[in-house]
């Protein structure tokens, strides 16, 4: 037999009316009770008629994200913590991968817009936005994560890229070597950019000369790092040190260096934006960037829920969140 909604009621202690506004996520009710209701549904088995409830709500609980890679561990663990952050407001995520095309993008926006999806997360595969309207239009709100786009405002969640890259190169440059590589992504990555230019920003306060044969850049991935790490290194004067944007071309980067006998005393000094679980065992970085993933994850579903719960007429807002350098290896 079926659980009711009234069993649910006398597992948590509360009314059915009480159930019913947790059910459709509806304010005013406290957390405490909120969590007991849910504990309640999660430990009795009890099944939303996600139908009837839309009928009802105009609503689906259905959250839609849009990502660049779905294969990328950086983007799967922001889509973990989205998913946790609105399991306690009782919504479900559906995960759109594009494979960094804008064709796939407009057709996931579609897509979701078809399966009528309270609002939608967006990691954009570049700097165009334009598309996304599609969603704006059909009345469903959006934020953007990890990444802004130059032409379509909205409400975004991102960190301070050039900060972190400034403070991780200047680290760099302190420990008394000045011919520091710079290994980037695309430009028409909003988070490339910026972390290009806080490379740039820090040799500009240290007033050294940046040297265009020691500025190279790939696609974010690990073949590219690879690639360019072998560039690098084959010049008559290789340099000192290497700062590297992003995690899979440092793995990539590294991998070059393991290939070819470079061990972590006979390497360049590497830097590296995102903090790898292996950087301090391989011990090829003196220093990475760590960005705040969860943070990044939890705060979009927050602003999303806020537009599509709350006020929506208050104006976008772009929340930039800090980064956490962090010192690997002394030498």
């Amino acid at each position: 037999m079926a659980v009711t909604i009234k069993k649910v009621a006398e597992l948590a202690g509360v009314s059915t009316a009480t159930v019913s506004r947790v059910i459709n996520n509806e304010t005013g009710i406290r957390q405490l009770t909120r969590d007991k209701v849910l504990k309640a549904i999660a430990s009795s088995g009890y099944r939303v008629n996600t139908i009837a409830r839309s009928l009802k709500t105009n609503r689906t609980g259905i959250i839609g994200l849009i990502t660049p890679e779905i294969a990328n561990d950086f983007f799967m663990n922001i889509a973990r913590s989205i998913e946790e952050y609105l399991k306690g407001f009782g919504y479900s995520l559906i995960i759109c991968n594009t494979n960094e095309s804008t064709v796939e993008e407009i057709h996931r926006a579609e897509l979701l817009v078809e399966k009528c999806v309270d609002g939608v997360i967006v990691i954009p595969s570049s700097n165009s936005g334009s598309h996304f309207s599609i969603l704006k239009d059909a009345g469903i709100p959006v934020v953007l994560a990890d990444r802004l786009t130059s032409d379509f405002n909205t409400d975004a969640v991102v960190v301070d890229n050039q900060k972190g890259v400034y403070m991780a190169v200047s680290y760099l440059i302190s420990r008394d070597h000045n011919r520091i590589a710079f290994i980037g992504g695309s430009p028409e990555l909003s988070n490339a950019r910026e972390r290009y230019e806080g490379y740039l920003q820090a040799l500009k306060e240290y007033k050294l000369a940046k040297d265009n044969k020691l500025v190279l850049i790939g696609n974010f991935h690990v073949d590219s790092g690879f690639k360019l790490m072998k560039q690098l290194m084959e010049l008559p004067d290789p340099p000192d040190q290497v700062f590297i944007a992003n995690n899979f071309m440092h793995m990539g980067a590294i991998k070059y260096l393991i290939a070819n006998g470079y061990n972590p005393d006979s390497s360049p000094r590497i830097g590296s934006f995102d903090d790898l679980e292996l950087s301090s065992i391989l011990g090829y970085a003196s220093v990475t960037v760590a960005q705040p993933v969860k943070g990044i994850g939890s705060k979009a579903a927050e602003l999303l829920l806020n537009r599509i719960e709350g006020d929506k007429t208050v104006p976008f807002r772009t929340i930039r969140l800090q980064t956490d350098l962090k010192i690997t290896r002394m030498r």
